[in-house]
């Protein structure tokens, strides 16, 4: 029998799970709590312990896409050295990702709207950020691109990737789109590269 600690996560673990399900099927708005808690299987009560609110549960369901969205970021990636080659595979892996409807839903239509501009940006660079900022610095010391402030650097490249997947989200298009912005981003971070100077 689990110690009541382990029964506690197990039920924040399936409410997350099945809210993740729904808001990503349906939206945010469209998926009401109490289904939510009839599918989980768990009462009001149990809800509140974990969650204030049902913004809050959005934002558990938020960081698990997250967390996996830098997982497979991570083992797109495992294979390369070259710093570069890191941030183009991680960067097209992102806009591929994008392409899931579900991802779509949850990470760049709902999230922005339900957490508000600031949260939303503050959590996908508690992501991604770190990873951006530790290839740039490779890029760096490896000479392949000129050294200058890291940090802008990094948020200006995390800020491209972000927009570069809302335009596609909201794309009447989203294949084309993809297209498009791949090719953008392969041009932009070739700029980086000092072999671009000429």
């Amino acid at each position: 029998m689990g110690s009541k600690a382990e029964q506690a996560e197990a039920t924040r673990a399936e409410l997350v799970r099945v809210a993740q399900a729904l808001f990503s099927e349906r939206g945010y708005e469209a998926t009401p709590i109490e289904e939510v808690l009839a599918r989980a299987g768990v009462s009001k009560g149990a809800l509140y312990h974990h969650f204030p609110n049902k913004e809050a549960l959005f934002e558990a369901v938020f960081r698990t896409c997250e967390a996996r969205g830098a997982d497979r970021i991570g083992v797109a990636v495992k294979d390369a050295s070259d710093p570069l080659e890191i941030l183009r595979i991680g960067a097209n892996t992102w806009l591929d990702m994008t392409m899931d409807p579900k991802v779509r839903q949850v990470s760049l239509i709902d999230g922005p709207s339900v957490l508000g501009w600031e949260r939303w940006r503050a959590i996908d660079e508690e992501y991604g950020f770190g990873l951006v900022k530790a290839v740039l610095q490779a890029a760096m010391d490896a000479g392949l691109i000129a050294e200058q402030p890291l940090e802008m650097l990094a948020h200006m490249v995390l800020a491209m990737l972000g927009e570069a997947a809302l335009v596609i989200a909201r794309s009447d298009d989203p294949q084309r789109a993809r297209g498009e912005a791949g090719e953008a981003i392969d041009r932009l971070i070739s700029a980086l590269s000092r072999t671009s100077d000429g």
